[in-house]
């Protein structure tokens, strides 16, 4: 089969969602244009600052993409295409695209806080505890995880390491000529772009070569920067430039499987239980961020939310970008696809699949495979870096949620725990610390970790909407089978590791806390009363 079909009806398909279902989870869900958002209302200039659409969708998507929609499509692979491909087209559009707008939402319609403040409206403030303890502790370990694939990357592609590092300091001056010299969005972007060409061009000629530790440690110091920093300065401009280098993966990607048509060797369908794994849970958990993925929750209600200019940009960030991913991850799935078992084996990482197979298909337009190869890395690194520092800061807010009073006077002791260099140094001690010692021992039950995630999220946003007297059953319906893939996953992981002891901790306390947030979740159905609370939220 041609791979260029999987291609048409992805995109097809995701149109035709965004146009309607898109649009009906905005009207079922009440979204008010007029209705001034967080970013107006609390406007600090350093968290909450009004960002326009192209910037916004910039740096949301540049924030969930990572390497997850790459890496789960093509370990997912291991069951066939087929499985792998429906999941990315139901899961973005009634899973992923649900789970990533509501998140928004619901974060904008609670002052720009996190999931947790929905949590702790609705549920109490247990249950609110218990998410932002479980929340902090997930992006520790994807502050561990990503600073040792970002450290890797800039060891084997130092290319990328000069270029990243450039990349920054385009980035600020972006920052402080559009918004504080007052350059055109427009004129700002195409100086910018032709900038990072420059930056990759710079990077071949002078790769700067440094140890893993070096670079861990150069890392960790910048991630605490990035989080404190008003985020116009760096945060916004360098995603919305960053954004650019996936679209040109995007697109360059696109045409190159429209232009070469490579054919699909994988198997449509491999089986049930393959190399031991069976297809449930097992492809629910490796493809998130092509499908659905907690992760996404986070960044909606934490970063993004502070940054919306108008609720009629949900829909676009939101659930846009979600199919934006979907895409990709279909992209992700053919570059394993069209190539034969014995090819497969020689690649080193699913990274490495992905980037060969999309120089591959450049080359089919006149792009030398080589160049298509490296810059596919380059543009990989760039948004594990951004994964990265916005882990960060979703993490410092997090813990500054999790410790915050709301009595009038606030003691010494929660000012200092508060204050955002403290809860920053913390939270990058503590993932620094696990980055370099520790991080692979738990990493296993991150996929778990992650959709357990975004079922408490779809489970907060039930809950919300009941209680505002909005249709709930978008969100309750997915959230429900994520409960049942993770519970599930969650049992084989125990079951596989008694004798893991951190690894079977991890596996039973997340356990018991999907049991305890199922239970309350149930008792907080039963007592809503939707006419009060809508009053509360309004």
């Amino acid at each position: 089969m041609s791979a260029m079909y999987l291609v048409l009806i992805s995109v097809v398909v995701f149109i035709i969602a965004y146009a309607t279902y898109g649009a009906f989870l905005a009207k079922k869900w009440g979204i008010d244009i007029k209705r001034k958002t967080p970013a107006h209302t609390l406007n600090d200039g350093v968290d909450y600052m009004p960002a326009k659409a192209p910037v916004l969708l910039g740096h949301h998507f540049s924030s969930i993409a990572g390497a997850g929609p790459i890496v789960g499509p093509i370990g997912a692979a291991i069951f066939g295409w087929v499985p792998v491909f429906l999941w990315i087209l139901i899961g973005s559009v009634f899973f992923g695209g649900v789970h990533d707008m509501g998140a928004l939402f619901a974060s904008v319609r609670h002052d720009g806080k996190s999931l947790g403040e929905v949590i702790g409206t609705n549920m109490g403030t247990a249950g609110k505890k218990l998410f932002n303890v479980f929340s902090w502790l997930t992006l520790l370990l994807v502050v561990a995880a990503f600073t040792n694939i970002v450290a890797n990357t800039f060891v084997s592609v130092p290319e990328a390491a000069t270029a990243s590092v450039l990349f920054i300091a385009v980035a600020i001056g972006f920052g402080i000529f559009v918004y504080r010299k007052g350059v055109s969005l427009t004129v700002g972007s195409v100086v910018g772009v032709a900038l990072l060409l420059l930056c990759i061009w710079i990077g071949q000629q002078y790769p700067i070569a440094l140890s893993k530790e070096s670079w861990m440690f150069i890392l960790l110091g910048y991630i605490f920067v990035a989080s404190v920093t008003p985020v116009w300065i760096l945060l916004q401009p360098r995603d919305y430039l960053n954004s650019f280098l996936l679209y040109a993966m995007l697109i360059g990607g696109l045409i190159g499987i429209f232009i070469s048509n490579p054919t699909l060797e994988l198997d449509a369908m491999t089986g049930f239980t393959v190399d031991g794994k069976w297809l449930f849970p097992m492809l629910f958990v490796t493809v998130a961020c092509g499908a659905i993925s907690g992760f996404h929750s986070l960044v909606g209600s934490g970063t993004t939310s502070k940054q919306l200019d108008s609720e009629k940009d949900i829909k676009l960030v939101g659930y846009g970008s979600m199919l934006i991913e979907g895409v990709l991850a279909v992209i992700a799935l053919i570059t394993v696809a069209y190539i034969t078992k014995e090819k497969a084996a020689e690649f080193a990482s699913p990274i490495a699949t992905f980037s060969s197979g999309l120089g591959n298909f450049m080359s089919s337009f006149g792009l030398p495979v080589q160049v298509g190869t490296s810059f596919t890395a380059l543009a990989i690194s760039a948004f594990a870096l951004t994964s990265l520092d916005t882990a960060t800061r979703l993490a410092r807010f997090i813990f500054q949620e999790a410790f915050s009073s709301e009595k009038a006077t606030v003691s010494p002791g929660t000012k200092f725990i508060t204050n955002r260099y403290v809860a920053t140094g913390i939270t990058v001690a503590v993932g620094g610390g696990l980055a370099f010692k520790g991080w692979e021992q738990i990493w296993p039950i991150f996929g778990s970790a992650n959709q357990l995630l975004s079922a408490i999220a779809l489970l907060a946003l039930g809950i919300w909407l009941k209680a505002i007297g909005k249709e709930y059953r978008m969100a309750t319906i997915p959230m429900f089978f994520m409960f049942a893939v993770t519970m599930v996953a969650l049992y084989q992981l125990i079951m596989a590791n008694l004798t893991n002891y951190i690894l079977l901790f991890f596996s039973v306390a997340l356990f018991i806390l999907a049991i305890i947030l199922i239970v309350q979740s149930i008792k907080a159905f039963k007592n809503i009363k939707p006419l009060e609370k809508e009053q509360k939220a309004s």
